[in-house]
């Protein structure tokens, strides 16, 4: 069995600085991060090991400095966490942000503002957290609650699928022929990469392995994708999780990860993957006629 790996997969650098400012501030004083940093559990478990806590922003916090989060906050959360003495570092995504802008742009412009994503999410909380009037979006059974409003603003959680994305704006336009729709693109460039990369991936392989954790959006998004073109796909946290028997008959397998995996992760998974083809290949050795 041959192993390949998407052209684009793993950690983001929105990820990556998050997890750098991290631990560069909690080396220099002790540093709460308010929610997870990241959705991956072994990323969480090395912060606590090197002595950062993680707690919600609505607990007794007993650090001076707190870090938002690479997801970002609204700034009437921002705010509250001044207000109560709190020194408040951020590590929001930069293309986060230029998502929470693009929201702001459209309800200051008069579009009544629609979010396509996931409502409880702690990136959507952060996208509406300044908005008084909304309405967030994540399938057709959404749009078919949604009110008419003269202007429509529509925007995107940057973790989002973009074909996704665009069949709700045609289909919010369709709906609404009398209305104005402006639709602002704020899925980012690593979530397009990545999903396009598993659409090719899904293609070619028998099997196709996708790491991350099991409470992040963009690594469940990536598996949604690639059963759409493979019917052998498998989620799995780490190398811990694999099975012999997902690879049967399999002469392709294919390996692709979330914005929140850590390169040792994905390493440990890949190498898991090429010892199992080395047994399988040394009890079934090809024929000659095989290999002519």
């Amino acid at each position: 069995m041959r192993v390949i790996k998407a052209e684009h997969l793993g950690m983001c650098f929105g990820v990556r600085d998050a997890i750098a400012l991290a631990l560069r501030e909690n080396a220099a004083a002790p540093l709460t991060i308010l929610g997870d940093l990241v959705h991956n559990e072994t990323v969480l478990a090395d912060l606590r090991a090197q002595g950062v806590r993680l707690q919600s922003f609505d607990e007794d916090i007993a650090t001076a400095n707190v870090l938002i989060t690479a997801h970002g906050a609204s700034q009437r959360a921002v705010e509250r966490l001044h207000r109560r003495g709190l020194n408040v570092l951020e590590a929001t995504c930069p293309l986060v942000r230029f998502a929470h802008d693009a929201i702001l742009q459209l309800a200051a412009s008069g579009f009544h503002p629609v979010i396509i994503g996931q409502r409880d999410h702690v990136e959507v909380r952060g996208l509406t957290g300044d908005l008084d009037n909304f309405d967030v979006i994540l399938d057709e059974n959404d749009l078919a609650k949604l009110g008419e409003h003269p202007r429509l603003g529509v925007a995107a959680q940057t973790t989002q699928p973009q074909n996704k994305v665009e069949k709700l704006v045609a289909q919010i336009r369709e709906r609404f022929p009398d209305s104005e729709v402006r639709f602002i693109d704020t899925v980012c460039r690593p979530t397009k990469q990545r999903q396009n990369a598993a659409v090719e991936l899904a293609r070619r392989c028998e099997v196709v392995i996708v790491i991350g954790g099991a409470q992040s959006n963009n690594t469940r998004e990536l598996v949604a994708t690639c059963r759409r073109y493979c019917l052998r796909v498998h989620h799995v946290k780490n190398a811990h999780d694999l099975r012999a028997e997902w690879f049967t008959d399999a002469q392709l397998a294919g390996l692709t990860a979330g914005t929140s995996t850590p390169d040792a992760t994905v390493d440990e998974v890949e190498q898991w993957l090429k010892n199992f083809s080395a047994q399988v290949l040394t009890k079934n050795p090809p024929q000659l006629e095989t290999i002519l």
